[in-house]
């Protein structure tokens, strides 16, 4: 089964990076937030993505076309320009790059990718979020449920604390941080999806997480995976620190 990652946008969000470079290329620990996304999927088996392209994508495509001896041991020949390899520490993942548009939205970018993900079962996610998500169990949970589409959600930590307030609203009583269980649930990503799911996309020109949904919702053919460890994803130059924090102390929960 194939990962599609949708790795088009412009991340306007997080303008300090990915002015220079699109934001699935942003690293964490050195490695592109993108690396650590296919390195969770390959650890449970999945290494064939097709990864699709748009804002700076040349330097996605740069990444991979040089990764093998970016990531070995090399002997170079100044005079005759010879190199030789001298060891092989390299991933055995097929990777496919699409270029799927600079304004492309994100149902526009899953057929334009069409081709090469194939009429069968696919994942899908995003090119910006890391999370433990038992890729196992979700695939086992998504063939159980018998839906077009399985979506991965989970109650997100409270980042912002919830204040006390008395029956006026102009004092305040006290102040507390949220937890998880009063969040409301969000995707996450980590999708699973049944060549139907094309069916839903019309022309493309809207964003997947909208007009798709919405009717995949409306006819029964979604279902949701519930994620009770990890999840972050990267919208800002605070949530990369955070991640960064997170790899370099070795507590980062998404490594494999």
């Amino acid at each position: 089964m194939k990962v599609v990652i949708l790795a088009g946008g412009k991340g306007t969000r997080i303008s300090e990076e990915s002015r220079l470079r699109p934001k699935p290329m942003v690293e964490i620990g050195g490695r592109p937030i993108l690396w650590h996304i296919m390195r969770q999927y390959a650890a449970f088996g999945f290494q064939e993505f097709v990864v699709c392209c748009g804002y700076k994508g040349h330097m996605i495509k740069e990444y991979f076309v040089n990764y093998y001896q970016n990531n070995s041991q090399l002997k170079i020949s100044l005079k005759n320009q010879k190199v030789q390899i001298l060891d092989k520490n390299s991933e055995p993942w097929k990777v496919t790059l699409v270029d799927t548009g600079l304004e492309t939205l994100t149902a526009g970018r899953i057929l334009r990718a069409r081709d090469y993900i194939g009429e069968e079962p696919f994942m899908l996610t995003y090119g910006d979020g890391v999370s433990d998500v038992d890729i196992h169990r979700l695939l086992e949970f998504h063939r159980e449920q018998k839906k077009a589409v399985t979506i991965s959600t989970t109650q997100p930590e409270g980042r912002f604390g919830a204040l006390q307030l008395d029956d006026t609203g102009n004092q305040v009583l006290g102040f507390q941080e949220k937890a998880r269980s009063d969040q409301a649930w969000v995707n996450i990503g980590f999708m699973v999806m049944e060549p139907s799911v094309y069916e839903y996309l019309g022309d493309g020109s809207t964003m997947l997480e909208r007009e798709p949904f919405e009717r995949l919702a409306a006819d029964n053919q979604m279902a949701a995976y519930k994620h009770p460890g990890f999840w972050s994803p990267m919208d800002n130059i605070h949530d990369r620190e955070y991640l960064e924090n997170l790899w370099s102390s070795g507590k980062a929960p998404w490594k494999v």
